[in-house]
C-alpha cells in the first residue's frame, strides 16, 4: 500500500531540495549517527533516509547496499506522515507492508521503527530508522533514543545546508568585488584617456 501524500507535499519538496544533499557522497557524521542508531536498537538495518519525489534516497545506510529505492515501497514514506517514531513490529500482519516487495522479497522486512527528520517549519524530510529480520519492537528507552538521533540528523543537515549556503555567499561576494575592481579599473583607464586628451586639445 503506498503512503497517502503529505500535507504541503510541493512545499516540503521544495524545502528538501533546497539542503542540495541528495545524490551527495557519504559523510562521515550521517555514517555515524546511523551506525549509533543501529548499535542502540540493537537493529541490523539503519538508514537515513530522505523522501523525494519518486523515491528515497539513503543518505547514510547500515547493513545494506541499497542507494535508493522507488517512494511506491518506502517505509519512510509513511513515517514522515506523523510526527513520532513509526513502529511496525510485523510487517507480515501490517496490512500496508504485507504485500511490500522489502517483506515479501529481500532482504524481508520483518520489524520497522523510523524517527521523522523534520525541520524547523515543520516539513518531515524522511526519517532514520532501523529494520531488522525478525518481528520485534523497540523498548522505551531505544525509541527516545532514536528520536534523539533524528534530532541530531536534523541539526546536521541545517549546519550543512547553513555552511553551503556561507560558501556561496563568500563566492558571490568575491564575484562582486572583482567586477567592482574591473569597473574601477575601467574607469581609472577612461579617465586617463580623457586626461589626455584634455592635454593634447590644450597644447593645439
Amino acid at each position: 500500500m503506498q503512503a497517502p501524500t503529505p500535507k504541503h507535499e510541493t512545499r516540503r519538496l521544495e524545502v528538501l531540495w533546497q539542503y542540495d544533499v541528495l545524490d551527495t557522497v557519504p559523510e562521515e557524521v550521517f555514517d555515524e549517527l546511523a551506525d549509533l542508531a543501529a548499535l542502540i536498537c540493537e537493529a541490523p538495518i539503519a538508514l537515513i533516509s530522505l523522501v523525494d519525489e519518486d523515491r528515497q534516497w539513503f543518505k547514510a545506510r547500515v547493513g545494506t547496499t541499497l542507494k535508493e529505492t522507488s517512494r511506491d515501497i518506502s517505509f519512510c514514506a509513511h513515517a514522515i506522515l506523523d510526527t513520532d517514531v513509526m513502529i511496525v513490529p510485523d510487517a507480515t500482519k501490517d496490512e500496508r507492508f504485507k504485500q511490500n516487495s522489502l517483506v515479501t522479497e529481500k532482504p524481508k522486512i520483518r520489524f520497522y521503527a523510523g524517527a521523522p527528520l523534520i525541520t524547523p517549519d515543520g516539513h518531515a524530510l524522511g526519517s532514520l530508522c532501523v529494520m531488522d529480520k525478525v518481528p520485534r519492537t523497540l523498548r522505551p528507552q531505544q525509541e527516545q533514543a532514536l528520536q534523539s538521533l533524528a534530532r541530531h540528523v536534523m541539526t546536521q543537515l541545517e549546519l550543512r545546508r547553513h555552511a553551503k549556503e556561507l560558501q556561496q555567499t563568500k563566492r558571490e561576494h568575491a564575484r562582486l568585488r572583482k567586477e567592482l575592481d574591473q569597473a574601477r579599473s575601467a574607469v581609472s583607464r577612461l579617465e586617463g584617456q580623457l586626461g589626455k586628451k584634455a592635454g593634447a586639445r590644450r597644447l593645439g
